[in-house]
């Protein structure tokens, strides 16, 4: 129950979500949520691009989608501190839907979003599914944020979750949407940052969780399943990785290539980043299927620094030249794309 706790404490207690709209300001494209509201009613009274939704201190309790035509939209908390404003959920992949189905992993999601030109600012999106909680469910994937819409943009938002925080996607295989994340807290245990968006972590911490099992690896941060035709997949510049867990204890990524799409060459550039030693320095890689090795994929890094970034065995590591590194920059990844975020 560890998660539960931990987001109503910060939140300063539990705010059911309610069924009511939020209220606009006279005259402004402004809606605004408070305890008793519910974040999907304020979404589904947008009518157009461009609006804000103001969330205001308290955890709500609920789903949310961000349907595509409610495109440029901006979602913020009222303060400045993420940790006032939780917006949480408790769905796994193996969940029952009331008709018997499962909800799947994109379907888990507490957050989901296909908007073209969304903003996220001052947040926290999470999803308190405990494997412990139901021995029973075998799909224990459990997605805080599932977020698809090209020049989507997260500012200062907290991701919390254990297997699958957040799906970095794209709206269908062909597409090459961007994402762009700066000064966020992402956590989680098994492939916790995943998916085949272009998407650039700027400045953000990636924290592993402890994990009461009797093997390592414990897990990993990213699982990229970038198309062969994106020239870019993940990218984590100036950001820090540390850890609950024990040292060692987990990879920095694994390669997944779907059965949907298996033709993805995963993507993944670390950069100018501190890795603590939380991450298996020795080996910091590792396969999710024999048939799809790592050592085949596009991972790489360049000048990252603490414990577990130590290079001790440089086939383990493939490093880039400072020519190389030129093209793995925020400006290459996102093109003309320049978020406000």
């Amino acid at each position: 129950m560890r998660r539960r706790a931990l987001l109503t404490g910060l939140a300063g207690g539990l705010a059911a979500a309610g069924t009511r709209p939020a209220l606009a300001a006279p005259h402004r494209r402004v809606l605004h949520v408070r305890p008793g509201d519910s974040v999907q009613a304020a979404v589904d009274a947008v009518d157009g691009p461009g609006w804000t939704i103001v969330v205001h201190p308290g955890t709500y309790r609920e789903v949310v989608h961000v349907p595509a035509g409610a495109a440029g939209l901006t979602l913020r908390g009222a303060t400045r501190d993420p940790r006032d404003a939780v917006v949480v959920y408790d769905n796994a992949n193996g969940t029952r839907r009331p008709d018997g189905t499962t909800y799947g992993t994109a379907g888990s999601a507490t957050f989901s979003s296909a908007a073209p030109g969304l903003t996220v600012r001052d947040l926290t999106l999470a999803n308190d599914w405990l494997r412990a909680d139901h021995p029973d469910i075998t799909g224990t994937q459990a997605v805080a944020a599932y977020v698809t819409g090209d020049r989507s943009a997260f500012d200062r938002v907290r991701f919390l979750a254990h297997q699958d925080t957040l799906f970095a996607d794209t709206t269908e295989l062909g597409a090459f949407g961007r994402q762009y994340y700066r000064h966020c807290h992402i956590e989680g245990d098994v492939d916790f940052v995943f998916g085949r968006a272009t998407a650039v972590f700027e400045e953000c911490r990636f924290h592993t969780l402890p994990r009461a099992v009797g093997f390592t690896p414990k897990g990993m941060v990213f699982a990229p399943s970038t198309a062969r035709a994106n020239p870019r997949g993940l990218l984590a510049v100036r950001c820090r990785f540390t850890s609950g867990a024990e040292d060692g204890a987990y990879k920095l990524a694994r390669p997944w290539v779907p059965s949907y799409e298996t033709t993805a060459w995963p993507s993944l550039v670390v950069r100018d980043s501190r890795i603590g030693p939380g991450i298996d320095a020795a080996a910091p890689y590792t396969n999710m299927r024999e048939a799809h090795p790592w050592q085949a994929m596009r991972f790489a890094e360049y000048r990252n620094t603490g414990p577990g970034a130590a290079v001790t065995d440089p086939a383990n590591r493939p490093q880039l030249t400072g020519a190389q590194a030129r093209a793995h920059t925020r400006e290459t990844y996102l093109g003309d794309w320049r978020p406000h975020a």
